[in-house]
C-alpha cells in the first residue's frame, strides 16, 4: 500500500532514498516525504510526486548519512502535507516515524495519549505510533527497547521504521503483517517494503518474518523477535541474493510500465512454463514435493484471490470442473472471511495473488486454515512473500517485476500456472491420456508465439481506441471460460481511462443490461470459435438490434462478418482451451490506448495503488 525506503550508510544517503522511492511510487502516490538525521532532523514533505519531493530536496540543499522516506496511499486522513508522511513526536527525544498498513484500535490509543498531554497534528494512524514510542521513550533506555514496547500495544498490520535526532546513526524498524525487508552493503545497511528500492545499492537482502525488530546502523544490523511471549532476543535470518537487476525494473524504450509489461507476456509466459516446455510431461512436483500425496486425496478446489488474480480463479473454475472433474468454487477473499462457510479438509485451499501481500488474501487462507482445510497452495510472483511461506505448496508465476498499478503479465503467468495445475489434476484423477498430456504440452510450448502473434493487433486496436475516449460507459460481454476474460477487461478499462465499464456473461444481457445499450455505450465482444460461438452471436444481434455499437474481438474462423455498426478484430488462432490467454491480450491493449487518448496517468491511476496491504 505504502511504501518504505530508509539507509544508514557512509555517504549521503539522499539520492538512494530518493530513487528507492520512485521504485516504490507504484504503491501509492498520494503524498511523499523524506527525514534526513543530521544535527537535527529534518523533513520535507510534498503532495505531489516524488519527482516534485527530489526538486525540493534539490532546492534545500538536504543530505545526510541517516534517512528513512515515504510515498503514500491514503487510509487513514485525506492527501494533504499534513497527513504526509515522516510524522513526528517528542521534543527532547525527538523522533520520526514512516508507516505501511493500518493500525485498528489507534483511536483508543489516540484517546490515552491526548490525556498524556500528547498534540495530534494529523488525521492519522501512524501519528498514534510515533507519539506511543516517544511516550515509551520517557521510561526505556533507547530507541530499539521503545519501539518493541510499542508494537506490543498495536494491533493490526504495519512495516515500521524511526529515527531518532540524538541517535542520527541508527534506524529501527519492525514488521507485522506488511512486507519489510533488509539490505546488507558494503557502505550501509538499508530498510524498503520492496526489494526493486534497493537493487540500486545491494543485491543482498534478509525478508523480516512476522513480529521482527531490526536495528540497523552503517556497520551492522541486528534482527530481534519474541518468543512465545518471552522478551526480545536477538535471531538469526538468511540473507538471501536477488536476482532482480537495474534492467528488469527500468522503462528501457517503452513510454510505460503497463506497456512493457504487455510485451513482456511472451518471455514471462515462457519462464513460468520453463520446466515443462522441455519435459515429456507435467509432475505434480511443479508444486512442491508434497503435491502428489496432497492432490491424491483432494475431492474440491477453493480459490481464494482479490481483482485481477479473482479472475483468473474464475478462468481455473471452467478448467478445474471441466477437465479436471473437481467442484472448483472461487472466493473474493475480503467476502469469504466474513461470513461462516463450510469447511472440507480434503478441500485444496489456492491463494492467488501478484505480490503475495494482499491483506485479505492473506487473511482469508488463513481463516481457511482455521475453519478446518488442511491443505493450502499458493500462486504468486514473490518468492519470499508472506503468502508463499503461509502455504504448503506453492508454484511461482515468474513473471518479473510487474511495476504498473493495473495488472497484466500477472495475470497471463497466473493462468498459465493454474492450467498446469489443471492438467496435473486431472492426470492424476486418471481424466487424461498419455496422448492428450503430450498435445497439452505441445501447445504451452507455442503458447509464447501464440501471445506474441496476438500483440501484433495493436494497431488496429489503437485505431478503435479514438472512438472510445469521448464515451463515459462501456459494456463487456463474454460466454462460457471468457466470460472472466471480459471481467478483466472491463476492469482494466476502468482502472486506466476511469470510463465506467461493466462485463456480463452474454446470455444474461435479456435479463437487465440490454436496457443500458444505445449508440453512446460501445459493446466489447470476446467471441472465440468455440462451442458457445453461436449462442454468442444471437446475443449480439440483440445488442446491434437495440441500435448497440459492437467491437468484437474474434477469431481468425469465427465468422463473424463486419458490417455497419459491427467493428472486427480478428486473432490469428485460436488456441483451443488456451484461448482466454491470447483473447486478454487486446482487451489489454485497447485499455492501454484508450487511457493514452484521454491523456489519463496509466502507471499511477488515480485512488489506486498495486499491493494492497490494508484491509
Amino acid at each position: 500500500m505504502c511504501g518504505i525506503v530508509g539507509a544508514v550508510a557512509k555517504d549521503n544517503v539522499v539520492p538512494i532514498l530518493l530513487e528507492g522511492l520512485s521504485r516504490l511510487e507504484y504503491r501509492g502516490y498520494d503524498s511523499a516525504g523524506i527525514v534526513v538525521a543530521n544535527a537535527e532532523l529534518q523533513r520535507l514533505r510534498t503532495t505531489e510526486r516524488v519527482s516534485e519531493l527530489g526538486r525540493l530536496v534539490a532546492t534545500k540543499k538536504t543530505q545526510g548519512f541517516t534517512g528513512i522516506a515515504h510515498t503514500r496511499w491514503a487510509t487513514h486522513g485525506a492527501p494533504s502535507e499534513r497527513n504526509a508522511h515522516p510524522h513526528f513526536s517528542g521534543q527532547d527525544k525527538k523522533i520520526a516515524v514512516v508507516h505501511n498498513g493500518i493500525i485498528e484500535n489507534h483511536e483508543e490509543i489516540r484517546k490515552r495519549l491526548e490525556k498524556e498531554g500528547f498534540e495530534f497534528l494529523s488525521d492519522t494512524d501512524t501519528e498514534v505510533i510515533a507519539h506511543l514510542i516517544s511516550f515509551n521513550l520517557e521510561t526505556t533506555p533507547n530507541l530499539l527497547e521503545a519501539v518493541c514496547k510499542t508494537i506490543n500495544e498495536l494491533q493490526g498490520a504495519y512495516a515500521i521504521a524511526v529515527v531518532e535526532e540524538s541517535q542520527p546513526d541508527h534506524i529501527v524498524v519492525a514488521r507485522n503483517g506488511a512486507p519489510l525487508l533488509l539490505g546488507v552493503g558494503n557502505n550501509g545497511n538499508y530498510v524498503a517494503s520492496d526489494a526493486s528500492a534497493l537493487i540500486q545499492v545491494t543485491k543482498h537482502m534478509i525478508y523480516l518474518e512476522e513480529g521482527d525488530v531490526a536495528e540497523l546502523q552503517s556497520n551492522g544490523y541486528r534482527v530481534l523477535n519474541r518468543i512465545g511471549n518471552t522478551a526480545y532476543k536477538e535471531v538469526t535470518r538468511l540473507v538471501r541474493e536477488s536476482d532482480l537487476t537495474r534492467d528488469s525494473v527500468e522503462l528501457g524504450p517503452y513510454a510505460h510500465y503497463m506497456q512493457k509489461e504487455i510485451f513482456e507476456q511472451p518471455i514471462a509466459v515462457a519462464n513460468t512454463l520453463e520446466m515443462v516446455l522441455n519435459a515429456h510431461s507435467i509432475s505434480p512436483q511443479l508444486f512442491g514435493t508434497e503435491a502428489e500425496a496432497i492432490f491424491k486425496k483432494t475431492n474440491g478446489i477453493l480459490i481464494l484471490a482479490c481483482g485481477t488474480s479473482y479472475h483468473a480463479g474464475l478462468v481455473a473454475k471452467y478448467w478445474l470442473e471441466t477437465i479436471a472433474g473437481l467442484p472448483c468454487n472461487v472466493e473474493i477473499a475480503s467476502e469469504y472471511r466474513y461470513r461462516d462457510p463450510i469447511a472440507n479438509p480434503d478441500c485444496l485451499v489456492i491463494g492467488i495473488s501478484q505480490s503475495g501481500e494482499t491483506a485479505d488474501t492473506l487473511a482469508a487462507i488463513n481463516y481457511a486454515k482455521a475453519l478446518g482445510h488442511k491443505h493450502s497452495l499458493s500462486i504468486c510472483n514473490v518468492p519470499e512473500s508472506a503468502l508463499i511461506r503461509q502455504t504448503n505448496l506453492r508454484f511461482l508465476t515468474r513473471a518479473g517485476p510487474e511495476i504498473g498499478v493495473a495488472s497484466t503479465k500477472a495475470f497471463t503467468t497466473q493462468l498459465a500456472a493454474l492450467m498446469l495445475l489443471t492438467v496435473t489434476l486431472a492426470k492424476l484423477r486418471n481424466r487424461f491420456s498419455g496422448e492428450l498430456e503430450q498435445e497439452v504440452i505441445t501447445s504451452l510450448r507455442h503458447l509464447p508465439i501464440a501471445i506474441q502473434s496476438a500483440l501484433s493487433v495493436e494497431p488496429q486496436v489503437k485505431a478503435w481506441a479514438a472512438n472510445f475516449s469521448q464515451k463515459r460507459h462501456a459494456l463487456f460481454l463474454g460466454r462460457g471460460v471468457h466470460y472472466p476474460i471480459a471481467l478483466e477487461g472491463a476492469l482494466k478499462l476502468k482502472e486506466i481511462s476511469y470510463i465506467h465499464a461493466e462485463a456480463y456473461a452474454a446470455g444474461e444481457l435479456k435479463h437487465g443490461p440490454l436496457a443500458l445499450v444505445d449508440k453512446e455505450m460501445p459493446v466489447i465482444a470476446i467471441a472465440p470459435n468455440d462451442a458457445l460461438l453461436e449462442k454468442l452471436k444471437s446475443n449480439l444481434q440483440e445488442v446491434r438490434a437495440r441500435g448497440g455499437e459492437l467491437y468484437v474481438f474474434a477469431d481468425s474462423d469465427s465468422h463473424i462478418q463486419e458490417s455497419e455498426g459491427i467493428h472486427i478484430i480478428r486473432l490469428a488462432e485460436h488456441a483451443g482451451m488456451l484461448s482466454p490467454l491470447l483473447h486478454t491480450i487486446p482487451l489489454q491493449l485497447l485499455a492501454y490506448h484508450v487511457a493514452l487518448q484521454k491523456g489519463t496517468d496509466v502507471d499511477k491511476p488515480r485512488n489506486l495503488a498495486k499491493a494492497v496491504t490494508v484491509e
